[in-house]
């Protein structure tokens, strides 16, 4: 149960910074255009699949009854 309630956590803490880092009023993030921007988009992509892997886990676990 841990892993899912963390799982669920995880992926709205990374939706919630990806809304915050879209463009607003035609202004764009202060990391695109910087050395930095290949490294945000890969910490969207960790935190989306590590949220998955634990949600799954979390539900695997719940089904076999631990």
């Amino acid at each position: 149960m841990n892993l899912l309630v963390v799982g669920v956590l995880v992926l709205l803490i990374g939706v919630g910074l990806f809304w915050y880092c879209l463009p607003r009023d035609g202004k764009t993030h202060r990391f695109v255009g910087t050395e930095l921007e290949p490294y945000v988009g890969v910490a969207f992509c960790v935190a989306a699949a590590l949220s998955l892997t634990l949600i799954f886990s979390g539900i695997i676990d719940l089904v076999e009854g631990r």
